[in-house]
């Protein structure tokens, strides 16, 4: 990655998005030695241009960004940075500097977290204890839902009706875990289908 720390008199922009839902976490600014600290070390460290030092995001708070995907824009003079906080972002407490937690792109958190129940068999997760009766009984409980859908759109009652599609979602999520596919690939055919 060659960037162009040159037209911003030797400072370029970087975004911070969470990885797995991509919501915008917060912009910062880099020189040439925060990026490659943050390359070496895995952890963002930006420049501050109020402290004029490198600063690296937690170090007082405990609140890393931990690297996942660092990429340059087109003009090689903006950096995007894909991370995973360890809390919350913001001085305020809030997970954003833009504001709160963005519902779009829940489903992918969703899905780290009935990975990690099932992954790490906590017990008293209904979600791991589910997965652990068995691909059929799982299944059934995302042809259960199904139906149940079906039912409730037909009636009137909005919050019902958005209960039963989480709880699809949810119970298809677990589906998707037990058969070893990642809902991203879903998202994949999806697209392909729209060419």
């Amino acid at each position: 990655m060659n960037i162009d720390f040159g037209k911003g008199d030797g400072l370029v922009p970087v975004i911070v998005q969470e990885s797995t839902t991509l919501q915008v976490l917060m912009l910062g600014y880099m020189n040439e030695e925060a990026l490659t600290k943050t390359q070496r070390e895995g952890k963002v460290t930006f420049y501050s241009r109020s402290k004029q030092r490198l600063w690296t995001k937690g170090e007082t708070s405990g609140n890393f960004l931990v690297v996942d995907n660092i990429q340059a824009d087109c003009d090689c003079d903006t950096i995007l940075i894909k991370a995973t906080p360890s809390g919350p972002v913001c001085h305020t407490g809030r997970i954003s500097c833009f504001g709160e937690v963005s519902t779009q792109g829940f489903l992918y958190k969703l899905e780290q977290i009935i990975e990690d129940r099932i992954d790490n068999n906590v017990a008293g997760s209904y979600t791991n204890q589910l997965f652990r009766k068995g691909i059929n009984k799982v299944a059934q409980k995302v042809g259960e839902e199904a139906v149940e859908i079906v039912i409730e759109a037909k009636d009137y009652n909005d919050t019902l009706f958005r209960n039963e599609a989480a709880d699809l979602l949810y119970h298809l999520l677990v589906l998707l875990k037990a058969k070893g596919t990642k809902l991203r690939e879903i998202e994949e055919v999806l697209i392909q289908r729209n060419h």
